[in-house]
């Protein structure tokens, strides 16, 4: 689901699809499509990894109904306003769970959320008191990681057996059924989801919006604008495959501009700090 992340995460995205405005814009999610369906060089016959539809399906987690229109049959769903598989719903929460805990994990340890603040949240207090009880004086750094295993542990607990209890009750017996079903089967119990939401909105408040989060998300948005001026000014300065298909002769300021935005997208945070390093 995040092959098509960049640097820097949703900061890198907005900057990359802000610059990719008049060539298109840029998606995270589509880019993880173009990646397994067009980037990867894995067979001689064809380009992209030849995923199975559902694999594919559940790559692609939001698109809007014009991106849904070029992509055929993996988008319909989209179109029609319908749930996407079992599969597609499974990594859709996955990703919710994995970014509120990774998230409390890095605030934590960057001194911009401390246990005062995190014990006001049902979900971690539930956790803290247990891990308090049976580790008593654990020190910070592991009482920290036995608990955001804990509410991984507790959250998708939840997850699995609440969404058996509503596949038992709708019963699908084919995709469409899963489908046409009003809301998403795969789906936490009311009491989790409260604390995972209440977690969400948080974290949005305390850490996302925290002045430190945001001069570093101004500079990480500077670098990829920067990253993104230069190679369009000088494709040359790209890796030799990248710079051939930036540079072809009867090529348009568009498709260059997918180029350079394909490789920015590829680089990880400390790739593109060197890149942007050497380009100064």
């Amino acid at each position: 689901h995040d092959l098509g992340h960049t640097p820097f995460g949703h900061a890198g995205q907005d900057a990359l699809n802000a610059r990719m405005r008049d060539f298109g814009g840029f998606e995270h999610n589509l880019q993880s499509l173009r990646v397994v369906d067009e980037l990867e060089e894995k067979y001689a016959s064809f380009p992209g990894l030849n995923l199975t539809f559902e694999t594919r399906e559940g790559i692609l987690k939001h698109c809007s109904a014009k991106n849904a229109r070029e992509l055929g049959a993996i988008g319909q769903r989209f179109i029609d306003r319908q749930q996407p598989g079992l599969e597609a719903q499974i990594a859709n929460i996955a990703d919710a769970i994995a970014y509120n805990n990774h998230d409390v994990d890095d605030g934590f340890r960057a001194g911009l959320l401390s246990l005062d603040d995190l014990r006001e949240q049902a979900l971690f207090n539930e956790q803290y008191l247990d891990v308090q009880k049976t580790y008593p004086g654990l020190e910070d750094r592991r009482l920290i990681y036995e608990i955001i295993r804990r509410m991984i542990n507790k959250v998708v607990t939840d997850l699995i057996d609440n969404t058996q209890q509503r596949l038992d009750a709708v019963g699908p017996g084919s995709i469409t059924d899963v489908r046409e079903h009003p809301e998403p089967i795969v789906a936490l119990g009311e009491e989790v989801f409260a604390m995972h939401t209440s977690l969400k909105q948080f974290l949005n408040k305390k850490l996302y919006r925290h002045d430190k989060v945001r001069e570093m998300t101004d500079e990480a948005k500077a670098m990829i604008e920067v990253l993104f001026d230069r190679y369009m000014a000088d494709p040359g300065q790209l890796p030799t495959d990248f710079a051939a298909r930036a540079s072809v002769d009867d090529g348009s300021a568009t498709e260059k501009a997918r180029v350079v935005a394909d490789y920015i997208a590829g680089m990880t945070d400390r790739f593109a700090i060197a890149e942007y390093d050497r380009l100064n």
